[in-house]
């Protein structure tokens, strides 16, 4: 098992790109699976350092096996494509990344995590100890699979949870950020603000989340079999700052900001597709829930902190007039 050599499920993704590209860029071998690796080759940023793709499915127990040989740390920043059958198909994938674990040799299983294992009114703070109540049908499968990585930790096959707020960034393709509330082909021409009036809400920059990732997979040797950190991220305490900083940084202090209308989800939500899919993950939006991030701190110093002008920037470069 190499200490420096990672396989990356996901990688073709927002998060696992990010983290891929990190690691990369501090040495790392990294792998990326990928059913068709060419594509996913020629669709890697040419500001990236490269990565070796190989091919196989998440899906496939003996590709993840393969893949995995040698490996020191899986990432498992996989979701079935589309979000198909997502209930049905994330544990088998979960299942697979720590059998392949296990076969390398027990190599990290590093996942990262979200706050919808948690219910929002009643978790105003999140802490490696927070009890996981989920409200929604996608929050009761994320405890399971973390489960399954906690009990699998106790037989040689360390594990790492990195949990974060909404992504936010250049690559963050499929995030709420870029798919509604600053979605845009030309100049930024509005706002839409998915967060309720009045309540904070918590947002990671995805460069930060990676390069935080990475440099806990470099300090295998400080890490409990079974880690859970939080990645506290941008916090906007009232729902207010992150619309000001958009508005700052394209220079529009009159950019209209509307809100997102939830109504028109809980309407639609029975006749499922994104509309069920949201109004399950509305509660999200309307309770304030921070991340506790201080054993990230004990750890690694500091939290990676890009300042949010300089964030948005990037995030918006393509956007903003």
């Amino acid at each position: 098992m190499s200490d420096r050599t990672a396989l990356v499920l996901g990688a073709t993704g927002g998060v696992g790109g990010a983290i891929a590209a990190t690691l990369a860029s501090r040495g790392w071998t990294v792998r990326g699976l990928a059913r068709d690796p060419g594509k996913a080759s020629a669709g890697w940023p040419s500001h990236r350092r490269p990565i070796d793709w190989v091919g196989g499915d998440a899906m496939s127990r003996g590709d993840v096996v393969k893949a995995a040989q040698g490996a020191a740390a899986i990432v498992h920043a996989v979701n079935p494509p589309g979000y198909r059958n997502w209930e049905t198909l994330v544990l088998p994938m979960i299942d697979n990344s720590i059998a392949a674990a296990r076969a390398a040799g027990g190599a990290r299983i590093v996942l990262p995590g979200t706050i919808y294992n948690f219910d929002p009114a009643t978790t105003p703070v999140i802490d490696a100890q927070s009890p996981q109540r989920p409200r929604t049908r996608k929050g009761r499968v994320r405890v399971e699979l973390e489960q399954r990585m906690e009990d699998a930790a106790t037989s040689g096959v360390p594990g790492l949870v990195v949990r974060a707020g909404d992504f936010f960034g250049a690559d963050a393709r499929s995030s709420w950020f870029g798919q509604v509330m600053a979605k845009s082909d030309g100049p930024l021409r509005r706002i839409i603000d998915p967060v309720r009036p009045g309540i904070g809400h918590a947002w990671a920059y995805l460069p930060d989340l990676a390069e935080a990732i990475t440099q806990l997979m470099e300090m295998e040797d400080r890490l409990l079999p079974f880690e859970r950190v939080q990645f506290a991220g941008f916090w906007d305490g009232n729902g207010t700052a992150m619309p000001a900083a958009i508005r700052g940084v394209v220079g529009r202090p009159d950019l209209p900001v509307r809100r997102f209308p939830w109504w028109i989800v809980s309407l639609l939500s029975p006749f499922g597709g994104f509309p069920r899919e949201a109004a399950e993950i509305e509660p999200h939006w309307r309770f304030p829930v921070q991340l506790d991030n201080q054993r990230l701190v004990a750890l690694l110093g500091e939290e990676p902190r890009t300042p949010i002008d300089v964030a948005l920037r990037a995030t918006l470069g393509m956007k903003a007039e």
